[in-house]
């Protein structure tokens, strides 16, 4: 009888993404983690407006919803595969050219401390076009000239709808760049990015964008 060949690890056509949240981001960032497959291998970082004070709140929340790793980083984490990273609260997350995080305590940046656009432009500058980068509901703009940067790298960008966001401003902004290429709810992104990944750029995504 042949021997079965071990399967190889899939390559994917992106090395990252990364979700900007901020007002009502908790609970769809809860939909989207509960919706990952077990096998999901896209190292996840999530950049979510926290009380300064609020510990690892998020990070016990998300845990609960997925036998993924979840982890508030730390400075100098390496990133790996399967793994949903947190900026910690009261912190900016970068990532460094050798794809390991760093974390700064400089000025907050639209009022933010974690800043999405820190984040995103961090991301851009490394991963370029295999970045793919989300924006999902809050009360301001950050994150839209991040996702600019994101997608002038080449990357592919995603807002969520801003008529299923408990705030609509921060996709709204984000959509206002002209930098989007996909707009959808929550309930979609999950497997849009699955397509995404198996297929490359999703066909459908220019009929979503201004819908």
């Amino acid at each position: 009888m042949a021997r079965k060949r071990a399967s190889r690890p899939r390559v994917l056509p992106y090395d990252i993404a990364v979700i900007g949240a901020s007002w009502g981001g908790v609970d769809v960032l809860m939909q989207l983690v509960k919706a990952l497959p077990r096998d999901w291998q896209l190292p996840l970082v999530i950049v979510q407006h926290q009380h300064p004070n609020s510990g690892t709140a998020l990070q016990r929340i998300l845990r609960k919803l997925t036998s993924l790793e979840v982890r508030d980083v730390e400075d100098k984490d390496m990133i790996e595969p399967g793994h949903i990273y947190i900026a910690p609260a009261n912190y900016h997350l970068m990532v460094e050219n050798d794809r390991s995080f760093s974390l700064s305590i400089m000025a907050p940046v639209n009022y933010s401390r974690p800043s999405i656009d820190v984040t995103f432009d961090s991301l851009a500058r490394v991963f370029q076009q295999r970045c793919i980068g989300i924006i999902l509901t809050g009360a301001n703009d950050d994150g839209a000239e991040g996702l600019r940067r994101i997608k002038a790298e080449g990357g592919y960008t995603l807002a969520q709808d801003p008529k299923t966001a408990e705030a609509p401003a921060m996709p709204q902004a984000a959509i206002a760049t002209g930098a989007v290429d996909v707009v959808l709810p929550p309930a979609e992104i999950v497997p849009h990015l699955l397509k995404v990944l198996s297929t490359g750029k999703g066909s459908d995504a220019a009929e979503h964008s201004h819908s």
